[in-house]
């Protein structure tokens, strides 16, 4: 029904700014920096993260990437970012509100990713922060939903840091590197506000 439809104002989907990181929209010129911290966090992300097709890493790959998001961020379906360090604009990582769901339900789903080097100095915290109040305000959910691998204690960490409220246990709910994995699954309400 259009009278539950509330959706975003996808005007201010070009960027989005947290404490020390901004999250915008990947564009073509990022593919070189975006392919080198992918490449060098590879044994990192793999086991988090689902299979990487062989052409991952390639600049065509890259553009139909960047295609894809642009029709999602259209549709309303999902809105997908890289995160980079305000100081110097270094890519950290990359971020989504995906498989966006309007109507009664007014949710969206979490993943994201963060660079090896990067890892474990308070980033993709921030990032979250950023894309939580992002997700409420511009995008108008009420729910935003994320999971995690039991064995990934320091994703599990974040997200309960951040406000995230653990929820439930999902048997084989994605397929990650390769082989269905549980997850545990985790919730941010509008009203919880992230801390």
């Amino acid at each position: 029904m259009a009278l539950f439809r509330l959706g975003p104002a996808t005007d201010n989907a070009n960027f989005i700014r947290g404490e020390g990181v901004f999250l915008r929209p990947a564009e073509m010129r990022d593919f070189d920096e975006w392919a080198r911290l992918r490449e060098r966090s590879r044994n990192f992300l793999v086991p988090w993260e689902p299979a990487w097709p062989n052409d991952d890493l390639t600049r065509g790959a890259f553009r139909r990437r960047l295609r894809r998001h642009g029709e999602e961020i259209d549709r309303d379906e999902a809105y997908p970012f890289l995160i980079f360090r305000e100081t110097d604009n270094a890519l950290l990582g990359g971020l989504t509100l995906g498989q966006i769901r309007r109507g009664v339900g007014q949710a969206g789903t979490l993943g994201y990713w963060m660079g090896e080097p990067h890892a474990g100095r308070g980033y993709m915290s921030r990032a979250v922060r950023a894309a939580a109040g992002f997700g409420f305000a511009t995008l108008r959910l009420h729910r935003i939903e994320a999971a995690c691998i039991p064995a990934n204690a320091a994703s599990a960490r974040l997200l309960e840091r951040v406000g995230f409220q653990r929820e439930g246990y999902a048997r084989s709910y994605l397929r990650i590197n390769g082989a269905w994995q549980d997850h545990l699954l985790f919730a941010l309400l509008e009203g919880d506000g992230a801390r």
